[in-house]
């Protein structure tokens, strides 16, 4: 696997509706190896390249670019930004973290009421988005207004490690990026159609627009899921754990996969002695959601990493998790586009 690759996407900004840097360094590295390339009205990327045989079944591989952050909404006067969510945050673990603001990655700082003056019963609650600020050392509005504008997204400062675990933000849906990347860069053998999608943490708005666009029989979503496989977390509960392998869903917030995909990955991959495994708790969502009712509806499959930390300054995966999701993505290409699901 491409780690440098992994830490230049997770390192890139792209909050929901402003993948632009994120959509430039997918462009860079896949132009020389599609046969078709295009990039839609929402911002999406969608390219075609040739395998070795016609597909049986047109597919679309898709994972999107953007990721959750924050929009600057406000500028008060003593200087601070008042912000609203971009996508599902946890206002706990926002507290306190660094982030960048707009296009000049403006550092700042995450701010709330101090402990120390809070009351008992304060104390015990989760903090609401109004009564946190983001303090970028501005003393006044006029000062701010010089560096900053209404409408900039903020996006998480973090810090991108990897050895046997990875920890980075962004790992949502950048780890899915890669992998479809590195299967481009690779020799087919089906033809496929692949897109990386925009604004899927702010309602699967992108990857709408793609498979109605590219019209395919089936489709495989590749994803990062929620592990709470941590201290205190028992049974179902659990979803899925990092190191058990890729996990292939049956059912998840917003699809039912197709069953005959479904058996043909996890029975395939079994054989092939690929580490999978399958999410234990009805949770969450991702573009299949979009995409499985598109036009007279899409066969679809979803192949996820497991993640802890999902939508926060930092996440951690295992690498050999990564590594199951690309191998199973590859055995799920060729069961998707190399069967005739119409017969």
């Amino acid at each position: 696997m491409n780690i440098e690759l992994l830490e230049r996407l997770c390192t890139a900004c792209g909050v929901s509706g402003d993948e632009d840097d994120i959509r430039d360094i997918i462009l860079e590295e896949i132009k020389p190896y599609t046969d078709e390339l295009k990039v839609d009205s929402l911002g999406n990327i969608l390219a075609f390249k040739k395998g070795k045989q016609r597909a049986k079944s047109k597919l679309l591989i898709s994972a999107h670019m953007d990721e959750v952050g924050f929009i600057v909404t406000n500028i008060e006067s003593n200087g601070t930004l008042k912000f609203a969510e971009v996508g599902g945050i946890d206002k706990k673990a926002a507290c306190g973290k660094a982030v960048l603001i707009g296009k000049n990655k403006l550092p700042g700082v995450i701010g709330a009421v101090p402990v120390h003056v809070l009351k008992a019963d304060e104390r015990a609650k989760n903090p609401s988005i109004d009564s946190l600020y983001i303090d970028i050392g501005a003393d006044t509005k006029e000062q701010a207004e010089k560096c900053v504008s209404l409408g900039d997204c903020v996006y998480f400062d973090s810090v991108f490690e990897a050895d046997e675990r990875i920890i980075g933000k962004a790992i949502d849906d950048r780890a899915g990026c890669m992998a479809l990347i590195e299967l481009l860069q690779s020799e087919l053998e089906y033809d496929a159609y692949f897109s990386f999608v925009v604004q899927e943490e702010i309602g699967l708005r992108g990857a709408k627009g793609a498979a109605f666009t590219l019209n395919p029989d089936t489709a495989i979503v590749v994803e990062a899921t929620t592990a709470s496989d941590i201290p205190d977390v028992s049974g179902a509960d659990k979803v899925c754990s990092v190191g058990s392998g890729a996990v292939v869903s049956f059912m998840d917030g917003a699809t039912m996969y197709d069953r005959t995909l479904y058996r043909l990955i996890m029975d395939n991959a079994k054989q092939a002695e690929i580490p999978v495994q399958t999410k234990t708790k009805i949770a969450g969502g991702n573009d299949a959601g979009a995409i499985h009712q598109s036009r007279g509806g899409v066969r679809t499959a979803a192949i996820s990493v497991p993640c802890r930390y999902l939508h926060s300054s930092t996440s951690l995966i295992s690498r050999d998790d990564l590594q199951a999701v690309c191998d199973t993505l590859r055995l799920a290409a060729e069961l998707a586009a190399g069967n005739d699901f119409t017969c």
